[in-house]
């Protein structure tokens, strides 16, 4: 039925200051919409517009997206996200936005969850971006660690200086999700022996996580 309304109103072509607005009045309704209809209108709001780009998306379509992913972001990720890697013919400006998606708007475990897409398909150049996206994550939280608690622990109380602490920290890889990176990277170690990419990223993982890695 979600399905056929969107159809009818046409979401998937409409203009893209509309767009925006309509991803507000979405944030506003409560209570939420369902994992299953948050999935359906990421499809139908988004999936066309963003395998379809050849130049940089919009501000309006950034817009919508930022709006979009702070409430439904896991749907999200699930519908759009799993799309454009699972497409080997996608260009660069989809891979460009995924990075963008990551580095600005995705939440810590959806973080996760897009690189554990990465790795559940075929490793190429066009992903080895995402990677170090998600990478870059690791990096920000791990850097802002120390000046983020010093700057409030002197006036917060013991319950928020555990929350600061927790959100610090939260964006590290879980274990099992390290190694499957690690032996990603080892076993297509020979199919990128030439990609400077490759070896940025290579270099990224043994220099953030070099006590782990044996």
């Amino acid at each position: 039925q979600l399905e056929g309304l969107c159809s009818f109103l046409q979401l998937s072509t409409c203009p893209e200051h509309l767009l925006v607005r309509f991803c507000s009045w979405l944030l506003a309704l409560s209570p939420d919409l369902s994992y299953t209809s948050a999935a359906v209108l990421a499809e139908q709001l988004f999936l066309r517009r963003v395998l379809s780009l050849s130049q940089p998306p919009s501000r309006h379509l950034m817009a919508a997206l930022a709006s979009f992913c702070s409430k439904y972001s896991q749907p999200f990720c699930r519908v759009l996200v799993a799309a454009v890697l699972r497409e080997p013919e996608q260009g660069t400006e989809q891979t460009k936005l995924v990075c963008e998606l990551v580095e600005e708007c995705l939440e810590p475990d959806c973080v996760q969850l897009v690189l554990s897409q990465v790795l559940e398909v075929p490793l190429s150049e066009r992903l080895l971006p995402v990677v170090q996206a998600v990478l870059g994550r690791q990096v920000r939280g791990s850097s802002l660690s120390t000046l983020s608690f010093l700057a409030i622990s002197s006036s917060a109380g013991a319950q928020d200086q555990l929350s600061l602490i927790v959100a610090v920290f939260q964006e590290v890889l879980p274990p099992k999700l390290f190694d499957l990176l690690v032996l990603t990277l080892c076993r297509q170690a020979s199919a990128f022996a030439t990609s400077l990419g490759y070896t940025q990223l290579v270099t990224a993982v043994l220099t953030m996580y070099q006590s782990q890695v044996r």
